[in-house]
């Protein structure tokens, strides 16, 4: 029998999806993560944002018309958010995110709906047996913040912390397989007792160390000191941001300002004067100026990072955000692609700094590619900076080489 295990969403989704994959394949199941003809398929949902959730709704669609007699199992953000949505589609089984691992107990059901209860504390998932060289490791769940605009502390629940030696043994068994391993949870920084020890008891594996999503809270002088003295830390920091304008910050119930947080970056490249900071932006916030946005792109531009994901706000019920002044979707959408704009110079600026000061970076081989029928290895380097390299027979994927930046090239740069 075939099962199509499909994710959508983020990080901590595809990790939980992995290890459902896993565990399917070593009971006897086929398994695929790809959109194909199978007997059953377990949709891993997304609601941080409408379009989430929308697509989430589609992926049915899509399935009954691969396969109609299939049985259809929902899980994730989506379905813990509103279990009805995916009810009045006909599906067999619907859980939320307190009962991923139940899904295997419930495969021969033909009928089965509980998205009620999450937990509160760590709950221990199935180790995943990651099919590329990166892989990532869940470290975290849930979330205390309670931003305004988001939803996910009430489908994740509240933060909780998974167990350190836990964490080593799956860090140790990932390393054999894998050059590069990326720490995630749905709040990172919030990790206990504390994220730089955590870091440091991974500092003797063979893969080197990637930190996801952090929130400016974490970056103290003490912690990049520590940071900096564990050699397969990579530098490159995913530093949360949201708005630029202090005014939306509060109004966003983030807990900084912009001064702030600039401060944070300029920290950053003290400790690590070549590091790559990337953020993620929200534009279209309700009541949300002209001039606040402009503040926005003034703060981007003073970050000086090397990519910013940007997105048009999308109201979700039941937060503070929906029940305030809200901007218009076209207005939203010309200030994605001013954004969009500047990322693109800010890019730019970041590579011409590698380059000019002659960088050497260490690539990591990910896989091969054919472009205008010449072959190269694509991979990224400890700054995440996606790179392209004339492919030759002494190297291989998993492989880490030394590199300096020849140009820019496609969507990275020619090694």
């Amino acid at each position: 029998m075939k099962i199509c295990v499909f994710t959508l969403g983020c990080k901590v989704n595809f990790y939980e999806s992995e290890g459902l994959i896993t565990e399917l394949t070593n009971i006897g199941y086929e398994c695929t993560n790809k959109l194909e003809y199978a007997d059953i398929y377990i949709l891993n949902t997304c609601a941080v944002t409408n379009e989430g959730e929308r697509k989430s709704r589609q992926l049915v669609t899509k399935v009954r018309q691969l396969n109609q007699n299939a049985k259809i199992i929902i899980c994730g953000c989506a379905s813990q958010k509103n279990s009805k949505q995916f009810e009045d589609l006909n599906v067999n089984i619907v859980v939320g995110n307190g009962y991923k691992k139940e899904i295997l107990n419930l495969l021969n059901k033909e009928k089965y709906i509980e998205t009620k209860i999450l937990p509160k504390e760590y709950t221990e998932e199935f180790l995943a047996s990651p099919q590329r060289v990166r892989a990532y490791l869940k470290v975290q769940d849930g979330c205390n913040n309670f931003c305004s605009y988001c939803i996910i502390p009430f489908l994740r629940g509240r933060s909780r912390s998974r167990n350190l030696e836990n964490i080593i043994n799956e860090a140790k068994i990932l390393s054999k397989m894998c050059g590069e391993i990326v720490l995630t949870g749905i709040n990172l920084s919030d990790y206990k007792p504390s994220l730089i020890e955590l870091i440091e008891s991974l500092k003797n594996i063979n893969s080197r160390i990637r930190l996801g999503s952090l929130e400016v809270n974490v970056i103290t002088e003490k912690f990049l000191n520590r940071l900096k003295k564990i050699e397969n830390f990579c530098p490159h920091f995913h530093l949360s941001l949201q708005s630029g304008c202090t005014e939306i910050l509060q109004k966003m119930n983030r807990h900084y300002t912009k001064e702030e947080y600039l401060q944070k970056v300029e920290l950053i490249k003290k400790y690590f004067p070549f590091a790559s900071i990337t953020t993620d932006l929200i534009v279209g916030f309700p009541t949300e100026t002209e001039d606040n946005f402009k503040e926005s792109l003034d703060t981007l531009d003073k970050a000086e990072f090397m990519n910013v994901h940007c997105f048009p706000y999308s109201m979700r019920d039941g937060t503070k955000a929906s029940k305030m002044v809200q901007i218009l979707n076209s207005v939203k959408h010309e200030r994605v692609k001013e954004v969009q704009q500047l990322t693109s110079k800010l890019f730019d600026k970041y590579i011409n700094k590698l380059k000019n000061d002659n960088v050497t970076q260490n690539l990591l081989i990910e896989e091969v590619v054919f472009i205008d029928n010449e072959k190269y290895f694509v991979g990224h380097t400890e700054y995440f900076v996606k790179c392209y390299l004339k492919y030759c027979d002494l190297l291989k994927e998993n492989d880490i080489i030394k590199v300096n930046i020849k140009e820019k090239f496609k969507d990275g740069v020619l090694v």
